[in-house]
């Protein structure tokens, strides 16, 4: 018999483990919060999102229990540090539709409504610096983002810093917004989402890892040809809609074929998203606390949950 730090559940298992939670996503919130190319079924929600809500919940509460017996132990009366749950995944395969969806399940908590979702988008590096650097061919990959900068944040989050501020992410015109930040005060729980968020650090970067500040991790999975089969469909629906936008950085690509933007779309995976994949990404696929595994639907269809 084979060893595994996870226990594996079937989806059917796994939803009974919804218990009594409440849905509370009506299918406007679930039009709203989904990906370009992603339909999520709202049994999809009810079986897989629930019950991970309800983990979630459980584990917060764990922890703000064990921030109150502490809080009496020093008599500390310093304001609890955010719960930061980490959320990684290949391009393509649907991190911040799940993101935005545990959000919204997780702020209708009355113990924990101040709920923010952070993307490590805003932590790239400007197109400026990518490009001084020759570095537009890497986007994506670890040397592409300011890494200092999202240590900071965190420690400035976990260490009860308040309110923090991140930079704001542009995917129309590729770039960091001038002049713009997200501000957090105060969350009870953070959700950060990013291909990189599981990875550690190598021997040029500090000796701290993002995921160094998790509370608890999830990976978005899904094999590699159903992931780059979900990017060219994405590529071709925003070939038709935001790249014909006159600010997009990506205009050059509207007038494309359908036979051509599909041929563009490949390379552009076989060059950065699924090396980037193979390299970076799916090595840290086990460092998670919980996996979702994707089926060739874009339908979660079983969940690995690590062992305590």
């Amino acid at each position: 018999m084979s060893w595994s730090p996870y226990t594996e559940l079937a989806r059917g298992e796994w939803a009974r483990l919804r218990a009594g939670t409440t849905l509370t996503l009506t299918p406007e919130d679930l039009l709203r919060l989904q990906g370009l190319n992603e339909r999520v079924a709202m049994d999809e929600v009810i079986e897989v999102y629930l019950p991970l809500a309800r983990l979630l919940h459980l584990y917060v509460e764990a922890e703000q229990t064990l921030y109150r017996a502490r809080a009496t132990f020093l008599g500390d009366a310093t304001a609890k540090v955010p719960y930061v749950i980490g959320l990684a995944g290949s391009v393509a395969v649907g991190k911040s539709t799940t993101a935005r969806i545990l959000r919204e399940l997780l702020a209708r908590w009355p113990e924990h409504p101040n709920v923010e979702l952070v993307t490590t988008d805003g932590f790239l590096h400007a197109r400026r610096i990518l490009e001084e650097r020759r570095l537009m061919g890497r986007k994506g990959f670890p040397e592409s983002y300011d890494l200092p900068r999202l240590i900071r944040f965190l420690a400035d989050m976990k260490a009860g810093r308040s309110p923090v501020s991140c930079p704001v992410y542009s995917h129309l015109t590729y770039d960091i917004v001038p002049g713009e930040a997200m501000v957090i005060d105060r969350p009870d729980v953070v959700i950060l989402e990013g291909l990189n968020v599981l990875q550690t650090a190598s021997r040029r970067d500090p000796p701290v890892f993002v995921s160094d500040f998790f509370d608890f991790s999830i990976y978005v999975d899904a094999p590699e040809h159903d992931a780059r089969r979900w990017y060219i469909e994405r590529f071709l629906l925003l070939r038709a809609t935001a790249f014909k936008e006159p600010e997009s950085y990506f205009r050059r690509y509207a007038a494309l074929s359908d036979e051509a933007a599909e041929q563009m779309a490949g390379e552009i995976w076989d060059a950065i998203n699924g090396p980037n994949l193979r390299e970076n990404i799916l090595p840290t696929r086990e460092r998670a606390h919980l996996i979702l595994v994707k089926g060739p639907d874009h339908a979660v269809a079983r969940i690995r949950m690590r062992k305590l």
